[in-house]
């Protein structure tokens, strides 16, 4: 067994003299209102017995514990996956653990070795956002520890996962659009194979069927990787005799790429998407964007990390989802909030 670090009395030890896990008095402290009040006196008489002392004692939920929790995000140059690990860091820095963060570069095959990397690294938990959808490797890391997964579901897991609401935002971002009379909306979007490729699109679709108009499949763009890419794209359709009359963009990267070739090409039309960006507001084109707490994900991903490091020899909760909601917001000429 690891020897215990040398110091004050510990959470772990607050809960073992009030017979409750780490977690319950990490609750009771921060003054959850869900913990009753026989627990709350148990748990405040062990602080008083043992002279506990938050700040110097939260450094670890579990004795022995490496006080370490890893992050495998898909491309850290996106501000998205940047929020979202401050967030992570934000709740781990409050519950006394470290982070350890990892990039995959939206390379499935890189996955695998950056996670196992990280469980030899002795990391107490994961959370990861796959960059495929072949998850076995995460199965085998869960054997070894919990693992939540942020912004795309497990396939074939069970376990935690935090998603945005991608169909309900992409249909109504969409659906500002044809309020406006545009019926031949462009669909500009990265890999159909990714969760969130597949859902935008769909909530794409049903804001059409919503309307009574059929999409235009010769509108329709996928597999965009980055702002290049976007950009190409954006001007091939800007191109033809029958261009788009609007836009919708699946994420800020492609967002980025197709305002560039709009301006290359000195034409001004809608544009939806998702994710909210820098300077979105003082662009001076009409921007339907579909906005969220990116760093909420990653709070709520360690929240349900650390829970599950909590519970001990507990019998674990089942897998939960938590879905983080969106919101559209308009810039540009006669554009007013949603």
């Amino acid at each position: 067994m690891t020897a215990r670090r040398s110091g004050g009395p510990t959470m772990h030890d607050v809960g073992k003299l009030a017979q409750v896990s780490a977690m319950t008095v990490s609750r009771v402290l921060k003054n959850d209102p869900g913990v009753s009040e026989a627990t709350r006196e148990r748990v405040f008489a062990a602080v008083d017995r043992l002279g506990y002392r938050r700040n110097e004692t939260a450094r670890s939920l579990r004795l022995g514990g490496s006080g370490m929790i890893g992050l495998v995000v898909t491309n850290l140059a996106n501000p998205f996956y940047s929020r979202l690990a401050l967030g992570v860091q934000e709740v781990a820095t409050e519950y006394g653990y470290r982070m350890l963060l990892s990039n995959s570069a939206e390379q499935a095959d890189r996955e695998p070795d950056l996670v196992d990397g990280l469980v030899d690294h002795r990391v107490e938990g994961l959370i990861v956002v796959p960059a495929g959808s072949r998850q076995q490797h995460l199965a085998d890391a869960m054997r070894h520890v919990p693992v939540v997964l942020a912004a795309r579901p497990p396939a074939g897991l069970d376990t935690d996962c935090v998603l945005v609401e991608d169909f309900h935002g992409a249909r109504e971002a969409t659906a500002c659009l044809l309020a406006e009379g545009h019926t031949r909306i462009a669909f500009l979007g990265n890999p159909p194979a990714l969760y969130t490729g597949a859902e935008r699109l769909r909530g794409f679709w049903a804001a059409h069927e919503e309307a009574g108009v059929v999409p235009d499949n010769d509108l329709i763009r996928q597999g965009l990787v980055d702002a290049g890419t976007a950009e190409r794209a954006t001007a091939e359709l800007l191109g033809r005799a029958d261009r788009p009359t609007a836009l919708f963009c699946t994420n800020n990267r492609i967002s980025q790429g197709a305002i560039r070739a709009l301006y290359k090409a000195g034409i001004t039309v809608p544009l939806a998407g998702f994710d909210d960006f820098d300077l979105s507001d003082v662009l001076g084109l009409p921007l339907t964007l579909v906005s969220y707490d990116a760093d909420e994900i990653g709070r709520q991903a360690a929240r349900l990390l650390i829970d599950r490091l909590g519970q001990g020899d507990a019998e674990p909760p089942a897998p939960r989802r938590v879905t983080v909601p969106t919101r559209v917001i308009r810039h540009g000429p006669h554009a007013q909030d949603a």
